[in-house]
């Protein structure tokens, strides 16, 4: 018996070895050269500063900038999505004609490469043949077209509506799955005792629908805290850093002012973040089995 057990632990032990180094090296790594003081043009010259690197990054208006950046657009993106792909998940979940198609159909933004999503939405706030201002223009809306990426809030919020086109489909897409596991029995049951569509909406659907809604959140949250590639097609951070994200941030101290230390300890800043976000949805889920179990 023992030596069967060996034996398993013997096979699975390339893969094992091959995953921990995919998943543990860069991230040790990186910790590691957050506390030199390395450029990106001499690594070899790279020499340990101990925590300076983290002292000069919280010390920095620009780190804070970029902090405060990125919570606004994690929590607007983030809640307007799950709103968005709420009711959409319900929606779907009726039965009308074409429902099956609809459900296909809701697939194909999320599944857009966020790049192409980027080019497409710059396109359209261009502010001289932008097909958003083209259109306001022709109901009346506006009288001279508008520059939607030329100034820092509002090219904030243009940028945040682009990444909630793209990904409030997630949310549809993990609800819709979890509608379709809760009984309809239930409610028809809340129907019966007089309960509307709000009283159903907040007493039956949102407590039966709290695991698949703490996973979801959780995983946008992550992804949305460290967003970078549609802040670097749509903006570049700008204007007057209006956009500049930890991630675009990251990108910033690390290649463009060749930091590589600084630009390290601002990962590990974000890592550790993302990892508080993780152990509290553990926690929550733990917490949802122990009442499902009781």
């Amino acid at each position: 018996m023992v030596k069967k057990d060996a034996s398993r632990w013997i096979m699975i032990l390339p893969a094992t070895i091959i995953i921990a180094m995919a998943l543990f090296y860069p991230v040790i790594s990186t910790v590691v050269i957050s506390f030199q003081d390395r450029s990106l043009f001499m690594p070899h010259l790279s020499r340990f500063v101990g925590i300076n690197n983290y002292k000069n990054i919280l010390s920095s208006q620009e780190f804070w900038s970029a902090l405060k950046v990125t919570i606004y657009f994690t929590v607007i993106s983030v809640f307007a999505e799950f709103v968005i792909g709420l009711f959409t998940a319900i929606l779907l979940n009726q039965n009308f004609k074409m429902k099956t198609f609809l459900r296909a159909l809701v697939i194909l933004p999320w599944a857009i490469p966020t790049v192409a999503n980027g080019v497409l939405w710059q396109w359209i706030f261009d502010a001289n043949y932008g097909a958003l201002n083209g259109l306001l223009y022709q109901l009346g809306i506006i009288k001279d077209y508008v520059n939607w990426l030329g100034s820092p809030f509002l090219a904030l919020n243009m940028v945040i509506i682009a990444d909630v086109w793209k990904n409030c489909w997630f949310f549809t897409i993990v609800l819709l799955g979890a509608l379709q596991t809760i009984p309809k029995s239930y409610f028809e049951a809340a129907e019966v005792d007089g309960a509307g569509f709000w009283s159903r909406l907040f007493k039956v659907t949102l407590p039966l629908l709290r695991p698949a809604i703490a996973v979801s959140l959780v995983l946008r949250t992550s992804e949305a805290f460290k967003v970078f590639d549609i802040i670097y097609i749509m903006t570049k951070g700008g204007p007057a850093n209006g956009t500049q994200v930890l991630s675009y941030y990251v990108y910033h101290k690390s290649f463009e002012a060749m930091k590589l230390g600084e630009g390290a300890a601002i990962s590990t800043i974000i890592a550790v973040v993302i990892l508080a976000a993780a152990i509290f949805y553990t926690k929550i889920l733990m917490r949802e089995e122990v009442e499902i179990n009781a």
